[in-house]
């Protein structure tokens, strides 16, 4: 199986957000972990934190995470510039459809965001959003955890 993401970048500091404006986005889904803060970290960067004021007026924003620790994720909507969803299970798209449809925003108004082809992109597709791959926010990751990355994106096609 090949996922084709609407847009590929290095990170999602790349996001043109003016063009998705044009293209009618009113809503944005990010992923968590290693995509906004370092995985498993708890904490955002103070670069995210600011990158988040450059938009947070223009777009309904979530973050979407299968993180299924209460704890991390309570802390996350404590420091998170917006609300956090745990729980996720993507690639199932039901709670980004449960969360579109309590904003009022259409899929096709939506774009999802992560550093996940099989889970983060796929929900996207399934939901029936536009998708933007990212890659990773932390540059050190560990050799594994490239490894995989690696090989999960052999599932995409440019």
């Amino acid at each position: 199986m090949f996922i084709k993401p609407d847009y590929n970048l290095k990170n999602v500091y790349e996001i043109n957000f003016e063009e998705l404006k044009k293209q009618g986005i009113k809503c944005l889904m990010f992923d968590l972990d290693s995509t906004l803060m370092i995985s498993k970290s708890g904490k955002f960067m103070q670069e995210t934190l600011n990158w988040f004021k450059t938009f947070e007026n223009d777009f309904k924003t979530a973050i979407i995470s299968n993180n299924k620790n209460p704890k991390y994720i309570e802390n996350a909507n404590k420091i998170a510039p917006c609300k956090v969803i745990g729980y996720a299970n993507k690639p199932n798209p039901k709670v980004m459809k449960e969360y579109l449809s309590s904003i009022k925003v259409n899929p096709n108004e939506a774009v999802m965001i992560g550093d996940r082809p099989l889970t983060d992109i796929l929900a996207g597709k399934l939901l029936g959003c536009k998708t933007i791959l990212v890659g990773s926010i932390n540059p050190n990751e560990n050799i594994q955890t490239r490894f995989i990355r690696a090989l999960e994106r052999s599932t995409i096609r440019s």
